[in-house]
This record gives C-alpha cells, structure tokens and sequence, in this order.
C-alpha cells in the first residue's frame, strides 16, 4: 500500500520487515545516487535529476509533485542568500573588515585565529565558498609577507569558514533544509538564530582548535607550498586618478607609502596634465586630476583605491584594470568539481577558438605544470592562469564552471553603497529573526533593494545563483518525501536502533551523529541532509523523546566533512593554493570531528533537552 501524505505511526508497535515495492525502488534509486555520486563522473545535479525523473516513471513520485522541490523554500532561501552574498562582496563589506584587521607581522596562531574569526562570522551570514574565496587571496598574501607557507593557514581557514555556517539559518543549506523539514514535520520551523547556542560552540571549540594545535597537524612539505602561480607576471601597472575633494589633496605622495605598504603596492610616479613627471615625485604635494602610477595585482589594487576613495585614469573603464597587454586581463580560477574542465584539457573544451582565451599557466597541489599546457586534463582543485579579453571576462569564467581565486577588476568594488548593502541585508535578518517576515522574503527584498541600487548588475544577478545546487536540491526533497512516506526513513531509523542496542537516548544521538558526518565526508552535506533528517525523526518518535535535538545533531554533522577535500567545495577550493595531497585533510579533520562531536552533544542535550 502507498502512502501519499505520511506514515501513521503506532507508539509501540513496528512495521512489518518485509519491503514494499516502494521502499524497493526508491532504497534502489538513493543506492544509486549514493554510488554515483561516490564515483564522481557525473555531476551531482545531472544524477540526482536522473534518479527523479525515474521516480516519476516507476510511480513512486506522483507526477503533479515531481517539481515541488524547485518551489520548496529551502531551494529559494539558498539561491536568494548566494545573490546576497555577492552583493555584501560587491559593496565592500569585506575589504572593510580585512582591510583594518589583516597583518602580516603576527603571529601564525594569531592570524589563523583572526582570520578563522573573520570568516566563521562572515559565512554565519553569507555563502561560505563566496567567504572563503574571497579571503583566501588575503591568506595567500599575508603569507607572502610574512614569509611562511600558504599551506599552514589555508587550510585552518577552509575549515573556519565550515564551522562558522553551523551558527545561523542562513550559514549553511543543512540548516536551511532541516528548518525546512521541521516545519513540515513539526508544524514550526528553526528560526534564524536557533542554531546558534550548539553551532556556536562547536564553532568556537573548532577555532581554538585550528589555531592552536590544528595548523601544527599539517604536513610541512616544501615542494608542495602552494606557492602563487601568478606570482612571476601577477603585477600590473596601472593608474589611478585623484578626485574632486579628495582627502589625499594636498598629500605628498610619500605620505601614501604606508598605505601602499599594507595593500602590498608600489608607487612607481605621477601624471599631471597628461604627462609623466620624472622620478618617484615623493615630495610632489597632490592635485583633483593628478595620476599616480601603480604596480600592484589586481586585488591589491582594488583595495589600495578603496582605501582611499580613488578613482580609475580611464572613467569610460570603469569596470577593468588594465592589464598587462591592451584589452586583455590576467585571471586565476580554481577548478571545481561542476567546472566544464574537469576531466578535460583546454584543447579539449576549445578554450582558444571558442572563447578567444589562452591557458598560460596550471598550479596542482602547488607544483606548475608548464609542458603541453593546452592537453593536460584538469582536475578539481587545480589553479588556471588565463589570459582572457577583458570585456569576456565574466562569461568565460561562467562557461568554464570555475571560481576566480579574487576578482580580477570587472566585479570592482562599490565601496559607496557598503552601508547600504550592510544595513539592508541587517534589517532583513533582525525582521525575520523576530518572526515580523518570513525568511524569503526578507532575502527577496534584499535582493531588489541591491539590484534598485545598483549594487548588484541586473545582467549579474543571476550568474551568482549556483544553479547546480539548485537542481540538485530540487531533486532530492521530493525523493526524500517520497521515502518518508513510504516508510523508508522509518526502516533506516529501526536498523541504526537495532546496530545501537539498549544504548540509552544520547549515545543514540551520537550514533547518528557519527553515522551522519561521516556520510557527508564523502558525499553531497545537501542529499545527506535530505535522508538523516527523517531519519532522526524516526528514530525520536521510536524512543518517545523529542526530535529536536536530533535534527540538531544531523545538522551540525552533515556541516563537518573535514577528513577529505571532496568533503566540502571548501576543502577542493584550497587543494591547489595550499599544495595539499588527499591524506593531508584527515591529519587535522579527524581530531576535529571528534572534538566537534564531543562539545555537540553535551550542547544539544542542554539547550534542545529530549
């Protein structure tokens, strides 16, 4: 017999061993999916889509609910919060934190832990890949300064920016998804801040971790140190101009030097009614239309005109740097497992006659592959130098599937408007926090408000949608309804009750913490999600406690996957900067899945008691 709307349940009594054909097929199909995506040659979306349309077919999914995913609010909330967040990153929200607190001169624990702190808070509230791509550059170049190994800090960073999404709604798509299945389930939904007391401290357990004895499990490798691709031919020179009522007016050009210092830019001269001054003119006091030329990477640059509210030589070029040649732009961009070059070399793809791009360089666990560039097959992870035209930018990076390891000049920051981005995406979340708006819509009007206020391009805001992610969640929330109300998660739930024995409740809890972290070390945190979830709620109302607390465990477990680098985007983002191998992950992932467990639990049964 089908169950369409739910599974009556029987305090006491079990349901009959035997499987129905529905719980056959679907168990069958989530095999499949499992498998496959463990396999990895094809993309997690185009798999779990498949198994969906199949679903329909076998009629275990009715046909009127096979799209019901795509509507579900967490698919809406985790599309609206990645536009949010390239709109906090376009605004300059970030540079103002990093700009004021990054320095080279501390020490390694110093730094990891302000700079795990920084992004903990920020992928709290943004996208954590967007968090850490951002900030990885900034850890690369403190490094640089400092003289150390990007090795010994990537990594503690990657894994700050993990535990920071367990603290909010909004941090993670597991909590957006177990809000959602509470709601469902329960009748309410998590709030905004519910998280926060078990996913705060295991946050902060997990950061006093990384910076104190984590970034010492790393393995010390030098020829694996991650070193820059870009750093032989990064710098550009460049030009930017002093504006009307600028504060640097009247400044020595000297007097910008510390400035210059701390964004690592050298100030090479100055152009003044359109000709080049001879010497360094340091002692030159400045004037509205003077140009001062500039050696710097592109992301230095930005941050340095930031600083001081410059403006670019050429205003009908708004949007690029120049580049070292005319009409061309450096870029470097991280393969990542969705990219169109996994598994395939530029040769391959038609990167030269397809999109006019050239493939100047390739970084792999920090070593440069520098022979038959144009026939290497790519892999995730690996760090691409490209030359591109400078007005194809965008689109050649979001035919590639790649992620820029910073921006490149075409996404320049609006630092004018960052109280603006701040303060409307504050109030959102402080009005939906207290229950006066519901959560997507709060992001929704956000997202209008940056677009009406030119935060955000009209013709961008959908290419920060991760569309992958999107059909991918898509497809399993109606696969995992269809086992739940076949009465699948309810057979999964009695097996891990039977492997626990006359455990009592909270060594129960643990073993579905366990059983969940580790299945998100492998696989997609979001299909992990979609099947532990039930799964926990099943097996509360077996024990006869509450399910909250369980769903808590499956969400702050299905956020950890520290022990490989296909765990996390996060963990494949750094495998090229950092020149980290497969078995470098556990070495620090272990012991801080363990600690993470073991500050959880005691958390859990304090603030959700069962």
């Amino acid at each position: 017999m089908r169950h369409e709307h739910g599974v009556t349940d029987i305090p006491g009594t079990a349901r009959k061993p035997l499987m129905t054909q529905d719980q056959i097929i679907l168990f069958s199909l989530f095999g499949a999916v499992f498998a496959l995506l463990l396999w990895g040659r094809f993309r997690y979306d185009l798999v779990a889509f498949t198994a969906l349309m199949v679903a329909v077919v076998l009629g275990v999914i009715p046909a009127k609910h096979a799209f019901d995913g795509f509507g579900h609010p967490a698919t809406i909330i985790v599309a609206l919060v990645l536009v949010v967040s390239a709109g906090l990153v376009r605004s300059g929200a970030v540079h103002l934190i990093t700009r004021t607190l990054v320095d080279s001169s501390r020490s390694l624990g110093a730094h990891i832990a302000l700079m795990g702190g920084v992004g903990a808070v920020l992928s709290a509230f943004m996208n954590n890949v967007a968090a850490l791509a951002l900030l990885m550059p900034v850890d690369i170049q403190t490094a640089r300064k400092a003289g150390r190994l990007p090795r010994l800090s990537l990594m503690a960073l990657s894994f700050a920016t993990i535990l920071g999404g367990m603290v909010t709604l909004i941090g993670t798509p597991p909590n957006i998804i177990i809000a959602s299945i509470r709601e469902e389930t329960l009748g309410t939904p998590f709030r905004m801040f519910d998280f926060a007391p078990v996913g705060g401290i295991a946050a902060i357990a997990g950061l006093l971790f990384v910076a104190t004895i984590g970034w010492r499990l790393v393995p010390r490798r030098e020829d694996a140190a991650g070193s820059d691709p870009m750093a032989e031919i990064a710098q550009y020179i460049a030009e930017l101009t002093v504006p009307g009522e600028s504060k640097v007016i009247g400044r020595r050009l000297g007097d910008l030097e510390d400035t210059a210092e701390k964004a690592d830019v050298a100030i090479l001269g100055l152009i003044r009614n359109g000709k080049r001054r001879y010497g360094t003119q340091r002692n030159t006091r400045l004037r509205t239309g003077d140009t001062i030329v500039l050696e710097a990477t592109p992301d230095a640059l930005d941050e340095f005109r930031t600083a001081l509210n410059l403006d670019f030589a050429d205003g009908k070029r708004q949007e690029a740097l120049r580049a070292a040649g005319e009409g061309l732009a450096l870029v470097e961009a991280v393969v990542m497992e969705d990219s169109r070059l996994n598994g395939k070399s530029a040769q391959a793809v038609g990167l030269g006659w397809r999109k006019r791009t050239v493939l100047m360089g390739v970084s792999r666990q920090g070593r440069r592959i520098t022979r038959q560039l144009r026939k290497t097959r790519l892999r995730p992870g690996d760090i691409l130098l490209l030359l591109i035209p400078k007005d194809q930018v965008n689109d050649v990076i979001d035919w590639l599937g790649v992620l820029p390891l910073a921006d490149r000049g075409l996404a320049v920051t609006v630092n004018e408007k960052v109280w603006i981005a701040i303060g409307a995406f504050a109030a959102a979340v402080a009005a939906a926090s207290f229950g006066l708006i519901y959560m997507p819509v709060a992001l929704g009007l956000v997202v209008v408000g940056y677009v009406l206020t030119k935060i955000l391009p009209l013709s961008e805001l959908y290419t920060h949608i991760e569309w992958p992610v999107v059909v991918l969640l898509g497809s399993m929330i109606p696969l995992g309804a269809a086992l739940e109300t076949s009465g699948g998660t309810e057979l999964i739930a009695g097996f891990l009750l039977a492997l626990a024995g006359n455990l009592p409740p909270w060594a129960i809890l643990t073993v579905l913490m366990i059983v969940t972290m580790t299945l998100s070390d492998v696989l997609n945190n979001t299909a992990t999600t979609i099947v532990a979830a039930p799964v926990g709620i099943e097996m509360a109302r077996t024990l006869g406690v509450s399910p909250d607390p369980f769903l808590m465990a499956v969400a702050v477990a299905a956020s950890c996957a520290f022990l490989t680098p296909i765990g996390h985007k996060n963990n494949t983002l750094i495998m090229g900067p950092g020149g980290y191998s497969f078995s470098d992950y556990w070495r620090m992932g272990l012991p801080l899945e363990i600690l993470v467990v073991a500050v959880s639990i005691p958390a859990i049964l304090v603030f959700w008691p069962l």
